[in-house]
């Protein structure tokens, strides 16, 4: 389902830091965060989910970035396609953020609920499209500077784990303003948390309360009968003011947690 939290323009070190949870399956075949991509001058760093081809998070060099996690509703529609490519779609194409969007508005009708975040670090633009609640006109948004989250209702939805997770990573924010924050550090005292909601504040999506419960803290892990689900990465991407990017991941593979990270400097913002 997953859960993201995110300062943008907002911060004296960071034009952008992003952190997010990817819950799944557990056995859903899953290529860790690297770099992949057809262009071999315009590589995608990011997870793959090998079952759909897409991403669920990915970035290029060039500062293009994308995110997406699902709606959460009691049914999903058969024969549709696979969210995942939404991301995908944006970071190997050359569009502005909008100009995506406004394309994806002609062909929403096409995917089970989504929220969906395109960005252009370099141009400083970010945009927010939900084909969510059904029977309401597609949302879209451009991103204001500040902290948002978003987990499985519309941006900034104040669902109990979102504004548990806002006002934590606020709270982080606000004790390194002069100084880079360690993204491990972020991930393992945020992202890591098992608690679970109060039962009483739990949201009304029409699915079965013990599902909303399981669901309901930031690191999820329940068992179904379909199998084993819950939290399989852990994200920190951080964009400094001096346009270094550091990508760090968190992963489960094989019941084992393990850990990587990337660097690069946007390219961009290298040469202007």
């Amino acid at each position: 389902m997953c859960i993201a939290t995110w300062v943008w323009q907002a911060h004296p070190v960071y034009q952008f830091l992003l952190l997010l949870n990817r819950d799944e399956f557990h056995d859903r075949p899953t290529e860790p965060v690297g770099w992949w991509g057809e262009s071999s001058n315009h590589k995608i760093l990011g997870g793959r989910d090998v079952l759909g081809g897409g991403t669920w998070l990915g970035c290029t060099k060039d500062g293009r970035l994308a995110f997406l996690t699902n709606f959460r509703e009691p049914d999903s529609l058969s024969g549709t396609k696979s969210r995942g490519e939404l991301p995908k779609r944006f970071l190997e194409c050359t569009k502005c953020p909008l100009e995506f969007v406004q394309e994806i508005v002609k062909e929403a009708d096409q995917y089970n609920g989504f929220n969906l975040i395109v960005a252009d670090l370099c141009t400083k633009s970010m945009i927010y499209i939900s084909n969510r609640p059904k029977g309401k006109p597609i949302s879209i948004l451009e991103v204001p500077p500040g902290v948002h989250v978003l987990s499985n209702a519309n941006l900034n939805s104040p669902w109990p784990k979102a504004e548990k997770l806002r006002k934590e990573f606020s709270e982080i924010l606000s004790n390194h303003r002069q100084e880079e924050i360690s993204e491990t550090e972020m991930v393992q005292s945020l992202m890591a948390d098992k608690t679970k909601a109060d039962r009483s504040l739990l949201p009304d999506t029409g699915c079965d309360p013990e599902w909303e419960f399981d669901l309901s803290s930031i690191f999820v892990e329940t068992v179904t009968k379909l199998g084993r689900y819950g939290t399989r990465s852990m994200v920190a991407i951080c964009v400094t003011k001096s346009s270094k990017v550091c990508f760090y991941e968190k992963y489960i593979v094989g019941g084992i947690w393990k850990d990587h990270s990337f660097q690069y400097h946007l390219e961009k913002l290298q040469e202007g």
